[in-house]
């Protein structure tokens, strides 16, 4: 399985200058990355460098972000895909990434879910039509007490699922997974062929693998007879020099 540095964490402190990130990770023999929002990047830089250095953008977050738990949000989802897909074009066939937003106090469970249905079926005939492929990531995060809407893979997958469309698949996280309790077991048990994207940090302190508890060991294996044969995202915050840093990495993960 090949590795996907997300350069927004990776090589921040040894190239400050986002684009020379990508050449960074080329010369450690990458030939993708992962990024988030795209609309404070040099866009033209990035993609000129991209393919200058023989490297895809893997995956970047759709932006603004919005809620697709609440309907009144809607309109900024579908609004945020339809300028993304053009982005994803330029960008080689990047995978564009959503999260649920928040869920919604005192509104029943059965009506949040249809809302995110809803929208991401529109969302995902959006993408399809422009060639595009959209990742859902569930992500562990609580404001104001109130728990993102899909924060396990479970329940990502119950939704990609739901949307039945080749258009929307599911970014598992395992950090955010393991912030919730959810073991690579519980992640990966069915449905694999619903993921389209794995990242991975450890816990607790969402750094390189080989730092925290979780039992790296296990997970390339597992994810091999579940039969996933995608890339491995790092997005993690270094606690080493990035040589170092990608070599724990490695040992920790087999690969």
């Amino acid at each position: 399985m090949k590795l996907v540095p997300c350069i927004e964490m990776l090589y921040q402190a040894e190239h400050p200058d986002f684009v020379q990130r990508i050449h960074a990770a080329r010369a450690h023999g990458f030939d993708a990355v992962d990024m988030h929002l795209w609309r404070d990047k040099p866009l033209e830089a990035v993609a000129d460098a991209a393919t200058a250095a023989g490297v895809q953008v893997f995956s970047f977050s759709v932006d603004p972000r919005a809620s697709l738990v609440n309907p009144a949000e809607h309109a900024t989802v579908l609004g945020g895909v339809r300028a993304a897909v053009p982005v994803a074009r330029r960008l080689s066939g990047a995978r564009m990434i959503v999260a649920s937003g928040f869920t919604m106090p005192g509104v029943d469970d059965a009506v949040q879910r249809a809302n995110v249905v809803r929208v991401l079926r529109e969302a995902a005939r959006i993408a399809a039509d422009g060639g595009a492929q959209i990742l859902l990531e569930p992500v562990h995060m609580v404001i104001g007490g109130s728990l993102m809407y899909v924060h396990t893979s479970r329940r990502g997958l119950d939704i990609v699922e739901a949307v039945d469309s080749p258009a929307l698949r599911l970014l598992a996280d395992v950090y955010h997974g393991a912030v919730t309790g959810e073991t690579f077991e519980q992640a990966f048990a069915d449905r694999v062929e619903l993921v389209g994207h794995v990242q991975l940090a450890d816990f607790p302190g969402r750094h390189e693998p080989g730092t925290g508890s979780l039992d790296w060991a296990g997970l390339v294996p597992l994810l091999r007879r579940r039969g996933y044969r995608g890339a491995l995202g790092l997005e993690y915050l270094p606690t080493l020099p990035i040589a170092d840093s990608l070599a724990l990495t490695r040992r920790s993960l087999g690969v």
